[in-house]
């Protein structure tokens, strides 16, 4: 057997291999998306968006306290973690360009990418809800907004980084000060980048439970008060689900394939922003 003959034989064992380790996967994600799907769709009302949740054992009733939370606990995650992300990736880029502490963050930063949220949940448990004595949104937020934080830093200072050096040299010999440079002309091509790093932070953290178990817990009632347990949609899926009543199972799929509908939508719309930027 020639070697030519042995290359050819080694490939197509290597793609045969590839190939069905690429259908195995999509396989189970198609498998449970559809599952998702099927029985999400069962359980989708206009209730389940309007009233908030019955009494147990009785049928009727929503889920409106938990998307509220749900949307309050990660917007707030968002207005916290965004900012410091964006000023941290700025930081890397810009002021610390080349230097060993910029490295050292880089690499804690990839490091807390891949923490367990859990990690995450019970260090905010210690020094928000232990000292308070009582769950609280504030505490949910903040844990949300730790896991955000080293997404849109490393984004921010990777699209920054691939802004060139000229623009800014152009910008200087014009008289324009750092700061302005980095905000009307790094910023400005980088904004896509930028934006999609955000959008994916949010996506990664929509989904989230074990964090928000340890943190904002859950709350059966409507309430927008951040200074107590506030009631979000993971952690409402996982006692629905966990429940004995069928009411609240077909709840737990419906509020499953929003929020899968939603990490959707962002995820798309990430790519598509990309691709719309960087395509040609």
């Amino acid at each position: 057997m020639n070697i030519e003959k042995k290359r050819r034989i080694k490939n197509l064992a290597a793609l045969t291999l590839s190939s069905l380790a690429a259908l195995s996967g999509l396989f189970w994600l198609v498998f449970i998306l559809g599952d998702v799907l099927v029985h999400g769709i069962r359980g989708l009302s206009i209730d389940l968006f309007l009233k908030d949740p019955a009494p147990p054992g009785i049928e009727g009733g929503g889920l409106r306290n938990a998307f509220v939370g749900q949307l309050l606990i990660t917007g707030m995650a968002t207005l916290i973690g965004v900012p410091l992300g964006v000023l941290g990736g700025t930081f890397l880029a810009e002021y610390a360009r080349g230097r060993r502490i910029s490295r050292l963050i880089s690499i804690v930063s990839d490091i807390m990418v891949s923490v367990p949220s859990i990690v995450v949940g019970t260090f905010v448990y210690a020094i928000m809800v232990k000292p308070l004595g009582h769950f609280n949104g504030w505490a949910g937020a903040v844990a949300l907004a730790i896991i955000m934080i080293p997404v849109v830093l490393r984004t921010t200072e990777d699209m920054l980084s691939m802004v060139p050096w000229t623009l800014r040299e152009a910008a200087f010999a014009l008289g324009a000060p750092y700061y302005k440079v980095i905000i009307q002309v790094v910023y400005r091509g980088a904004a896509t980048g930028i934006l999609t790093g955000i959008l994916l932070s949010i996506a990664r953290v929509a989904g989230e439970t074990a964090p928000l178990l340890f943190t904002s817990f859950n709350n059966s009632f409507f309430s927008w008060n951040m200074n107590e347990p506030v009631a979000s949609l993971t952690v409402t899926i996982f006692q629905y689900a966990m429940g004995p009543y069928d009411s609240w199972h077909a709840q737990a799929w419906a509020a499953s394939l929003v929020i899968t509908v939603f990490i959707l939508f962002i995820t798309v719309l990430g790519r598509l922003l990309l691709r719309w930027r960087f395509g040609k």
